[in-house]
């Protein structure tokens, strides 16, 4: 997740999500298994358009996200069962009232797409789990993916293309990376003397890493 303040983004995401820093490395947000893991980067740029990749949360009540430091954008309706949320930098996200079972409450990750179905069965062919979907809605998710740290994927349709760097990306773990790059991504940097992953690109633009076993870590 880029920021333009760590530590007030990693104390509002620890406290809406559910998860802790360890005193070694503050900006590095932690749950009961490493799939639920949150990098908190800074970053120079801030935000300016809308982030085509959010987060969508269960919480005990809207007003509970408020006196945390979001702003809520939209409210629940009849119509609307979630409120449009923004986190204390201005992001976009999704408040769900219900009752999570655990103090883990991240529910979905959520993907603005031009081609929801392609994209889904893209990610699917890549990381695996079953591409769902309801007729006549704009959207495709997966769900039961191996190790996905959420309930759903989802991936939305919206009219505008990508036009910057997501904000929000996410990591994936790999025996090797051609089949990845042969699969259709595109590698944007190689691992080198100062990361140890590959940063690469689906289909449609949206950033994520590339991590692989120390002994097939090769182009």
């Amino acid at each position: 997740m880029d920021v333009s303040c760590p530590s007030a983004m990693t104390s509002f995401w620890g406290q809406v999500l559910g998860l802790t820093a360890p005193a070694d490395n503050p900006q590095v947000l932690g749950g009961d298994r490493p799939e639920k893991t949150i990098w908190i980067n800074k970053v120079p740029e801030p935000r300016t358009v809308k982030q085509r990749v959010h987060l969508d949360v269960h919480t005990p009540s809207i007003e509970v996200l408020e006196r945390l430091g979001a702003k809520e954008r939209s409210p629940i309706t009849d119509e609307q069962q979630w409120a449009v949320m923004e986190d204390p930098e201005g992001g976009e996200f999704c408040g769900f009232v219900r009752d999570a079972g655990s103090a883990y409450r991240l529910m979905e990750l959520v993907v603005d797409t031009v081609e929801p179905e392609a994209q889904a069965r893209w990610w699917a062919n890549l990381v695996g789990g079953d591409v769902m979907h309801r007729v006549g809605k704009p959207y495709y998710w997966l769900e039961n993916v191996p190790g996905l740290p959420f309930l759903y994927w989802v991936f939305i349709r919206v009219p505008e293309p990508k036009t910057v760097k997501n904000r929000i990306h996410w990591d994936v773990t790999a025996d090797e990376l051609q089949p990845v790059l042969d699969a259709g991504a595109t590698l944007l940097r190689p691992k080198d003397d100062e990361i140890g992953w590959h940063v690469c690109a689906d289909p449609e633009g949206n950033e994520f890493c590339v991590f692989l076993p120390p002994t097939e870590d090769a182009v």
